[in-house]
């Protein structure tokens, strides 16, 4: 049909052998459609070109779908600013809707911050929610109360056991930890391992890589059943306190050549490394933070694995606004983010 001819209600059902009213069901998302209807409803209006009219009709009725996205304040260069940074990339047929993404923030240290912000989300009264779940036991209280209020969610990130979420956007996390331990050792056993761990809230209720440690931890007894692995705890606001750290623990242990830290701040080693050369060292981390890849490219650290949060927080958004706007429910709960192996030989391409 070509593109400049009009098309109608008409066409779309004959072209699907669907009824009119099931057609008009899925333009205006009034009522209950079976997923296969709607999938063959929305194949055929992309091929006709009809697409444009359907969100401007949606459009035109003039309400907006605001989407919270709740996550840690960030300092430039961090993880949280590079996910933040995907709000303002949903597709066109989005946010040509009346689409409105406000950020909430909280200190990730701070219980009673995140508290705050979970009731000025609630107060807002959203269409959806995108959030990090960084302390377990309120996030489970907060999305209790979306469930009640119908307010659709999607982890990023993190994803802690539960069932209630529309969708999940990031790493398999006990994989990754896995993955984290083999690029670690190369498969050999070896003598001793040094886990490097950010000191978080009081009571260390913010944990958000306990699933990709244990990951970690199942891989080493599997596959180097002689290693000692020790943990060091640090205050990322504290760069004299890492390095005397660092310092300490590598004068009783001089023969640990392994380090690895499970979040995005590996960087913060980057100074005690560079000053401490050692050509056997091996040091492995996560994410593509810009001070990660210079430390890669400069090969203080040996790997890091990527998973891209700004594409986590742009494909939840997504997600949210096409079920507030079409009733579009994503096809997996789970949307397991690419684990990107990251090296000195690759970064340029990344």
């Amino acid at each position: 049909m070509a593109q400049n001819q009009k098309i109608t209600i008409n066409d779309i059902a004959q072209r699907t052998g669907l009824s009119k009213g099931t057609v008009d069901r899925v333009l205006h998302n009034r009522g209950e459609v079976s997923r296969k209807s709607y999938d063959r409803v929305m194949e055929v209006i992309r091929e006709l070109g009809y697409e444009p009219n359907v969100y401007a009709s949606l459009l035109a009725k003039g309400k907006k779908h605001l989407v919270a996205v709740l996550i840690p304040t960030h300092e430039p260069g961090s993880f949280w600013e590079l996910a933040a940074s995907g709000i303002d990339k949903p597709a066109d047929p989005v946010t040509a809707v009346g689409l409105e993404t406000v950020l909430f923030q909280y200190d990730q240290y701070d219980i009673e911050s995140f508290r705050a912000a979970c009731a000025k989300v609630l107060e807002a009264n959203p269409s959806g929610v995108v959030l990090a779940p960084l302390f377990q036991g309120e996030t489970e209280a907060v999305t209790r109360q979306f469930v009640e209020r119908g307010i659709p969610y999607c982890f990023i990130d993190s994803r802690p056991d539960s069932n209630g979420y529309l969708a999940y956007f990031g790493m398999p996390l006990y994989k990754s930890g896995y993955l984290c331990a083999d690029q670690l050792t190369g498969g050999r056993d070896i003598p001793g391992a040094l886990i490097v761990r950010v000191r978080r809230d009081r009571y260390q209720q913010s944990d958000p890589t306990v699933n990709r440690r244990a990951g970690f931890l199942d891989y080493m007894l599997e596959n180097a059943p002689g290693c000692k692995i020790d943990n060091v705890f640090i205050d990322p606001n504290d760069p004299d306190g890492i390095d005397a750290i660092l310092d300490g623990y590598f004068a009783e242990h001089p023969d640990v050549k392994h380090i690895v830290m499970f979040n995005s701040r590996i960087h913060l080693l980057v100074p005690w490394l560079t000053a401490h050369p050692d050509p056997e060292r091996r040091v492995v981390g996560f994410d593509n933070l810009k001070a990660n890849m210079e430390a890669l490219r400069a090969g203080t650290v040996s790997v890091l694995i990527g998973q891209r949060p700004d594409e986590q927080v742009r494909l939840a958004v997504e997600a949210l606004a096409e079920h507030a706007i079409l009733g579009k429910t994503p096809d997996r709960k789970d949307q397991f983010m690419h684990m990107d192996i990251l090296t000195r030989y690759n970064v340029e391409d990344y």
